[in-house]
This record gives structure tokens, sequence and C-alpha cells, in this order.
């Protein structure tokens, strides 16, 4: 028995060490995704306090960002560490600049490294603060990393297009308006083309709409604006008879009326025109009478006798070319009055029709000023039931209102820059047929209140009854600001001063204002003030309906 002993240790020794040994040719590099990352170690601005050299990473010399630690002791990051690995087990470099390496530990090994949990667990717990100017961010690295890396306003990207650096919150905007590498669409002809290039292709986009200058008409295609110059009512142009003398230059639209009115001045043009060329002709030749006839005889038929009859029969008649000139001419004069006579017709029909379209113009525009007058109307006695309906869902019938003013700070900074020193509240009423009145309250306080209370007034409005009720007004007025815990109301009373006109009846919209110039001291609205809750306060009148 004692003999087996040593073998059977044996036999089980070796059993353990082959399934160790399949156990490492099994093992592969991989990793928990709760351990995965794409990304190297954390900046070391983040941390408010000064970095210990355990927390950096021996890769990317940044704070550790989930720690793994090799068999020789130093930590990387996850991703660093994958990245050096990727191609196989390395030396490690930094047990070579400590002087401490050694064959058999310092291997970086992705299946021998394992996760350093209690470096991370104190790593988490350091304190850290966004490193973004503007950005107040505060708190535990664990925090930074989960709640706010990647996703602060402040944070400063580069831009893909014009590697210009910018704001995360300002990515979209600097991408659709202020990139200048970012591609647009011609919004006419839908070509795209750099930012830079815009006014370039301005310049030559068929579709991009034009003006004009004579007509004013807008929205041209410009491949469509030399044909609108042709037609174009108002665009000027030469008279079609400017070839024979005519220098006027009027619209393309008044044409026709031009030719109408000038038609005198034209045929004497084309006269002048036919008699210059009668004399040119005259001026190459000369003219003979022969026997009661007309012959024309050129210089070179001044021959000697032998040859004068034929020169004679040749030239009977007159040279050929200048006649055919002559003859054009005259007929080119005469389909000119032809047209001039159609042209004419033609006006007087446009014309006609002018006047038909002015006609129709002005009952439209008739019409139009109708329909404005009406909507108009309709916009005031909308604007009145708007008013009254405001008035009624605020108004009491008893004497008694609430005023809640919210945005109290926006309100105060309007009157303190005087754009608004005074608001009134909305009306109210002793009764249905009673008393019509309203409270002013100025919030940077009026008068001997001004810049250091609450200047509230109480005013008496024109009523729909004043004629049926007793004047002057004389019922006590009780006002109060309340404190929204319910415990201690600053409150201010009086009796009118049935003398000051501000009670008697009154004949414009509203009497003079008469109340409390030092209702409230602003120190009682300052800090956590129980009268100012939610930026809002509120404002009792309460109106003494005895004698009524």
């Amino acid at each position: 028995m004692i003999n087996t002993l040593p073998c059977i240790w044996k036999n089980l020794m070796i059993s353990t060490a082959g399934t160790v040994g399949k156990w490492k040719a099994m093992a592969r590099p991989s990793l928990p995704s709760s351990l995965d990352s794409t990304l190297p170690g954390i900046s070391r601005e983040v941390l408010s306090v000064s970095m210990e050299p355990k927390y950096q990473c021996q890769q990317c010399k940044e704070i550790l960002r989930k720690p793994f630690q090799a068999q020789c002791g130093h930590r990387f990051c996850v991703f660093c560490f994958k990245q050096l690995t990727s191609s196989g087990p390395i030396p490690c470099e930094a047990c070579r600049a400590e002087g401490i390496f050694e064959e058999a530990t310092s291997i970086l090994n992705i299946v021998v490294a394992f996760p350093d949990n209690a470096a991370r667990r104190e790593i988490d717990g350091l304190p850290a603060k966004c490193p973004n100017d503007g950005c107040s961010w505060s708190g535990t690295l664990k925090e930074y990393e989960g709640q706010h890396e990647g996703r602060c306003d402040f944070e400063r990207v580069k831009c893909e297009a014009c590697q210009a650096l910018i704001l995360v919150s300002e990515k979209d905007r600097h991408n659709e308006r202020e990139c200048e590498a970012r591609t647009l669409n011609c919004k006419y002809c839908k070509v795209t083309f750099n930012f830079k290039e815009i006014k370039a292709h301005d310049e030559i986009c068929q579709k991009f709409p034009m003006q004009c200058k004579d007509c004013g008409k807008k929205k041209i295609p410009r491949e469509k604006f030399q044909e609108h110059i042709k037609s174009c009512a108002k665009s000027k142009s030469a008279c079609q008879f400017s070839e024979i003398g005519c220098r006027a230059v009027v619209d393309n639209g008044k044409q026709q009326e031009h030719e109408q009115t000038s038609m005198t001045e034209h045929m004497r043009l084309m006269l002048a025109v036919l008699s210059s060329v009668r004399l040119r002709a005259e001026g190459a030749g000369e003219w003979q009478e022969d026997s009661g006839l007309g012959l024309y005889r050129g210089p070179e038929d001044a021959s000697p006798a032998g040859a004068h009859a034929a020169g004679h029969n040749a030239g009977r008649g007159g040279g050929p070319g200048v006649q055919q000139k002559v003859t054009a001419l005259e007929n080119i004069a005469c389909v000119l009055n032809r047209e001039v006579e159609r042209s004419a017709l033609t006006l007087e029909a446009l014309s006609r029709q002018h006047r038909l379209d002015q006609e129709k113009i002005e009952n439209l525009s008739n019409k139009v000023r109708q329909l404005e007058r009406t909507l108009t109307m309709r916009d005031l006695q909308l604007a009145e039931s708007e008013q009254t309906l405001r008035e009624l869902q605020f108004c009491t019938y008893d004497g008694v209102f609430i005023w809640k003013i919210a945005d109290f700070s926006r309100r105060r900074q309007e009157a303190v820059g005087g754009r608004a020193p005074a608001m009134f509240s909305p009306a109210f009423y002793s009764s249905k047929y009673g008393y019509k009145m309203c409270l002013r309250l100025y919030l940077n306080g009026d008068g001997t209140g001004r810049g250091t209370h609450l200047s509230l007034f109480f005013v008496v409005m024109r009523g729909k009854y004043d004629a049926l009720l007793k004047w002057p007004f004389s019922q006590k007025v009780t006002l109060m600001l309340l404190d929204q815990n319910n415990r201690e109301h600053i409150i201010d009373a009086f009796r009118p001063d049935v003398s000051s006109t501000s009670f008697q009846r009154p004949i414009s919209e509203m009497n003079i204002a008469s109340g409390c110039p030092l209702f409230c001291p602003l120190a009682k609205l300052a800090g956590k003030s129980s009268y100012l809750r939610d930026d809002t306060i509120f404002i009792k009148a309460i109106v003494d309906l005895t004698g009524l």
C-alpha cells in the first residue's frame, strides 16, 4: 500500500497537468461585453486632483479605462491592451523602461491578463470635473464616464468637412449654415455644389431667377430671360426703320403705336432713300434724249460713230441693274405700307381690348378694396370680442379680486429698465351693475417708493351703469400682498378722499390712480420669500360693499 501511493500521486499530477494544459490551449482572448471598450484612457484633465502613477495606462499615458493587469503587474486600458496584443503576445515595454524585464513574466498576453477590479473601483471614486470651457459639471470619474462623457454641450469636436472645432450643441447648425465645406443643392436647378462655389454657380445657373429692370417682373429663369427682353412691353429697342434713318428708341409694347404715329416720317425717309438711289444711278451714266425717248448710255458707250448704234440699242430703256433696284425698293415700300395699315388695325383692336381690360381691373380693384374694408371691420370685431372674453375670464362681481402675476423677475427687470414701469390688472366690479375698478402696480415703485418698494394703486374706471351709482366713490378699499404660506399677509387699507378727482364719476376711460406708493418693501421679495414662489406673486383687493 505504501509503495503504490507515490505512483497514484504521480499519475494524478500528470492528469491534472494535462487538464490545465488542455484548458490553456483552449483559452482565447475573448472578453465579456461589460469589459470591452472602443475608447482609450480618460483624459487626465478630467481629474480634479493630481493623478497618481498607479492610475496611469502604460500605453496611452491617460487615466485607466476598465483597467487590465498583465502578469508583470503593469496596468493598461482594455482598449490599449487589446491593440498591443492583437497580433499575439509581446514583451512589456514598461518593464524594459523600468529595468525589471523578465522573460517569464514580462510578456503581455491577453490569455493570462485579468481585469483589475480593485483599481477600477478606486478610479471610479476619484473626483472629476468637465474639462470643457464653460461647463460647470463635477462629480466622480464613474459618473463622468457613464453620464457626462460624450454628452457635454460644451464639448468641441472637429467638423469632418472643414476640420474646424465646434461645440457639440452647435454641430447641426454648423453643418447646415456655417460650414464652408458643406455641400448644397441648388434650389432652382437641383445641381449639387460646394458652398464656396455658390456665387459662381448663381452666375451660370440656367434656372436662377432674374428680374427685368424695365418692367420689374421677378423670378424669370436665366434661360428665358433673353426671350423676355425681346417680348417685354417696357423693354426699349430701336425702331425697325432705323436702317433707313429713324432714330427712335421705344418700348416694345409701343412699337406699333410708334409706327402708326410716325408713318409719314417713315415714308419720307423711304422717299429719301429711293431718291438717293436714283441720284447714284444718274451719277454712273448720262441721260440723253433720242427721238423723244429717254435713253441711258454709260461713259464706256461714248465710242466712235461706228459703235454708236450698238450702244444706242443696248442702252435702250436704261441699265437693267439700276432699274431692278429701283423696282425692288418700290415693292418694299408697298409692302411696308400694307404692314403699316395692318399694324394700325391691330393697334386699334388692342386699344379697345386694353380699355376693356382696364375697366375689368378697376371693377376688381373696387371689389378688393371693399373686401379689405370688410376684413378690417371683422378684425376689429374679433379684437373686441377677444378683449371682452379676457375681461370675463378674470372678472368678479363681488368686490373681491385676486390678481396672479407670473414671470415676476422678467416683469421687474422691464420695470427697472423703464420699458414697462406699470401694469394694470383686469377689471372687476362691486356687483353686476356696480362700480368698475382695477389695480395698477409699479414693480420698481413710484414716487416716494421708486427703487425701494412695490407701489400699488386703486383705479376707478368708467362703467356702463355709472349713471345709476352713487358718486363720489366712498367705499373702503383693502389691498393685500398674500403670504403663500398663509401666515402673514401684507395689508394696507384706505377710505377714499371724496374731494379727490380720483373718486368722482369718470369722464374718461379711467380716473387717476390712488393708493399706496410704499405698499411693500422690495427686500421682502428677495431670497426665499414666502410672498414670491415659482416667480409668482398674488395681490388681493377687497372693496367694502357696506351701504351699497
